[in-house]
């Protein structure tokens, strides 16, 4: 499965780090990929193992704001 977010709050090489490294914590993600300039991030993930709300969860824990 595949889904984008909008995190408000990124704005530099350390925001997009914080972010990915959170989510790639997470058992089942696949694949991170953070664009600090649209505020959007990509992730692959098997939803057996993760859903939506944990990875919402893993980056408000880092200080950002996750939305839809």
């Amino acid at each position: 499965m595949e889904l984008t977010l909008e995190v408000n709050g990124m704005s530099c090489g350390h925001c997009e780090q914080s972010v990915k490294s959170a989510l790639e914590e997470l058992e089942g993600i696949h694949g991170v990929e953070v664009d600090t300039d649209s505020g959007k991030v990509n992730i692959a993930y098997d939803e057996a193992y993760v859903s939506k709300t944990m990875m919402k969860g893993a980056i408000e824990a880092q200080g950002y704001d996750p939305v839809g």
